[in-house]
């Protein structure tokens, strides 16, 4: 008698075990902390796979040479202003310039994308067709050009070379047409015509 009890006792005691295992195991999953899906962040910029970016066309070996003869480095500008340019990572014979301003909290820079154009005056110039921005080196100076709207948006900009060919100007200026040999005058006239002609395809004239 005491040996049936016993058993029974074990089979309503394992009955029990297996009943509340499963309950056990459910509740032990429950109060695992489950990990919060992240959101988004705001204000994070999605970056565009290198395979989706337009590729941008190669530059003539003219426009690469001419890349050689750019001024780089921040050139002080009349007006208060100042230009810095610099090679762009995205190629050789690119160029980034960017418009600023000594008092910045009036006005923001600007910035452009350029590359060298060949010029039949012989004038260095570089253009960002898109903005319409047109920068002109010449040995004394610099300018940018809004093509667009027909102004300069910065004028008399000089790099650490240029202002040793102004310094040797001064010294030894260009003689004036009505005092130079009859050959002087002619490649002076030339000279000013080309120079012309280069302010005049940057700028269009007035309607």
């Amino acid at each position: 008698m005491h040996t049936v009890n016993s058993r029974l006792m074990t089979i309503v005691i394992a009955s029990f075990y297996l009943a509340i295992t499963p309950l056990a195991r459910a509740q032990a999953v429950s109060d695992v902390p489950q990990k919060a899906t992240p959101k988004p962040v705001k204000g994070v910029k999605k970056i565009t796979p290198v395979s989706q970016i337009a590729t941008l066309p190669d530059l003539t070996p003219e426009q690469l040479a001419l890349a050689d003869r750019v001024s780089l480095g921040k050139m002080p500008c009349e007006l208060a202003t100042f230009v810095n340019v610099k090679p762009d990572p995205v190629g050789p014979g690119r160029f980034l310039l960017e418009l600023g301003y000594q008092n910045a909290a009036q006005k923001v820079s600007k910035k452009f994308s350029m590359v060298p154009v060949v010029s039949l005056t012989g004038a260095l110039r570089l253009e960002d067709q898109s903005a319409g921005a047109v920068w002109i080196q010449l040995g004394n100076k610099s300018m940018l050009m809004d093509q667009k709207a027909g102004h300069r948006l910065a004028d008399a900009c000089v790099s650490a070379d240029q202002a040793i060919v102004a310094k040797a100007l001064e010294r030894n200026p260009v003689p004036g047409l009505l005092d130079a040999p009859a050959a002087l005058q002619a490649a002076n006239s030339q000279g000013t015509d080309a120079d012309a002609k280069e302010l005049a395809g940057a700028v269009p004239a007035p309607k």
